[in-house]
């Protein structure tokens, strides 16, 4: 690289870091979209009568096996062929953060069958109502339980923010190459730039949810394996 090419990829440095806040925002909100459906789909697979149940399964199904791309394609420009007036913003968190909750129903699906139906039994036979169980004595453990592996799919939805830029939200990849097109000798450094901010998001996040787990963990009543613990 010359002195040149130095100087044009720290210009364009802020407009990276104004990219990736753009990421950030994108995360934030298709994580908690994931999550409150995701808690709802797994209530529903695990409590929720067999139709209902059955839907969760097909909507879990659905949003697991078509890919995040089409997904992208399928909400942004099929809503405003119906005259539907949406963003690329709120469209890549509406397509991700579907799919990211069919994931999330699988963990916490996983979690809620791990705390045991023994709890559920203990909490009904002391007066409380069924969703009082749920709310006050299952979903507490199970979401400690769902720490680990919810840190997975952090860092893979983290990674899926840089699809967005396919339907013109203009993030931190769609950035890079911006600053590619004005100075092709920038490639690499442009793309090993991004690749480093992904991998310190990546690292922080899951120290944060490590560090999480283990504020919350509570001994003795870690997964087992089988469902039940005593």
């Amino acid at each position: 690289m010359t002195a040149s090419d130095w100087q044009g990829l720290l210009k364009g440095v802020p407009s990276l870091l104004g990219g990736l806040g753009i990421n950030l925002q994108i995360l934030l909100g298709l994580v908690t979209l994931g999550f409150l459906v995701g808690i709802v789909i797994a209530l529903i697979q695990v409590y929720g009568p067999r139709p209902l149940a059955t839907l969760a399964v097909g909507y879990e199904w659905f949003f697991r096996g078509v890919p995040e791309m089409v997904l992208l394609l399928l909400i942004y420009y099929g809503l405003r062929q119906f005259h539907v007036p949406i963003t690329p913003f709120i469209a890549a968190v509406v397509a991700l953060g579907l799919r990211s909750s069919a994931y999330q129903s699988q963990i916490f699906r996983g979690a809620i069958q791990a705390v045991g139906s023994r709890q559920m039994m203990a909490a009904l036979s002391v007066g409380m109502t069924r969703l009082q169980a749920i709310r006050h004595v299952i979903l507490p453990q199970a979401l400690r339980l769902s720490i680990p592996p919810w840190s997975n799919e952090f860092s893979s939805v983290l990674k899926d923010t840089t699809l967005a830029s396919a339907i013109g939200v203009i993030e931190v990849f769609k950035r890079a190459r911006f600053i590619i097109g004005r100075q092709y000798g920038l490639a690499l450094p442009a793309f090993m730039l991004v690749a480093l901010f992904f991998l310190v998001l990546t690292y922080m996040g899951n120290w944060i949810l490590g560090a999480l787990e283990r504020r919350y963990r509570i001994p003795g009543f870690e997964a087992k394996g089988t469902g039940e613990r005593f």
